[in-house]
């Protein structure tokens, strides 16, 4: 059964882009053949991370107008089998976007593919509510800052109130929590909020911790999905969020303060 899963937050700025690369290589990685689908309509930062911003030709308003058919539109990554991008428009407003227009789209994605993921522009906008409306489950990524997480909650009520499951009044949204950006040495010195304070004012099942690295920079100007960085403590624990959202049991990595070894205290190691 194909699932639309939506990566949103309130605030903007936090990872959702990340994710949504690292989450949808996961699940293809994992032979789930899978499409991201970018709804960030003037600004378009997917198809960068992704790798593939000089193959994009027709994009998802393209489609959503009839210009070009979806088959002119997906983009296959070249490294990757059963993984494929659909970018937004860059030119357009942000209303370009319909209703009947992304649900045609996405229905017909749900045809081939065994997940849609939905990468939300920030906000409560017309892009972010078209992201959410139509779907099966959410990953909601948010900071471990005040602000992030009270925009977070926000989030949360709308996609309890204002989706379609929501209006048909069937089984609500399946939502998992993801902390992006998490430091254990500033929580531990009270500059952070930790993992049990989010997971209180929010109360959703966590899906994964990533932590604060400079990786996630390194792999986004190099146009390559953080997750295929398996060196890297972020990579890692992208990957272990892949299979808990395939019903794994992983146990939560990276949340404790690392303690230095005598030769990384002697000189400073990062």
């Amino acid at each position: 059964m194909a699932k639309i899963l939506v990566v949103t937050s309130g605030k903007g700025g936090v990872g959702k882009t990340t994710t949504s690369a690292a989450i949808g290589t996961g699940l293809a990685l994992r032979g789930h053949k899978t499409v991201i689908v970018d709804f960030d309509v003037g600004l378009r930062n997917l198809d960068l991370i992704m790798g593939c911003e000089r193959r994009v030709v027709y994009d998802f308003v393209n489609v959503v107008n009839g210009e070009a058919n979806l088959q002119q539109a997906l983009i296959k990554d070249k490294k990757i089998e059963g993984l494929y991008v659909l970018a937004a428009s860059q030119t357009r407003d942000k209303d370009a976007l319909t209703k009947e227009g992304v649900e045609k789209v996405l229905m017909e994605l749900k045809e081939t593919f065994e997940f849609v993921v939905c990468d939300s522009p920030a906000g409560i906008e017309t892009g972010a509510h078209l992201a959410m409306y139509f779907a099966d489950e959410a990953i909601v990524v948010t900071n471990p800052e005040v602000s992030s997480v009270r925009d977070s909650d926000r989030m949360l009520g709308l996609l309890a109130s204002k989706s379609r499951r929501a209006e048909r009044g069937e089984e609500p949204i399946k939502e998992h929590l993801l902390l992006t950006r998490y430091n254990p040495e500033r929580v531990s010195k009270g500059e952070m909020l930790g993992v049990e304070d989010v997971k209180e004012i929010l109360a959703v099942t966590l899906l994964g911790v990533i932590p604060e690295s400079q990786a996630v920079l390194k792999a986004s100007n190099q146009g390559v999905p953080v997750i295929l960085d398996e060196q890297s403590d972020a990579g890692q624990a992208y990957s272990d969020a892949v299979d808990r959202l395939l019903g794994k049991d992983k146990e939560h990595r990276f949340l404790d303060v690392q303690k230095k070894g005598f030769f990384e205290r002697l000189f400073g190691g990062n």
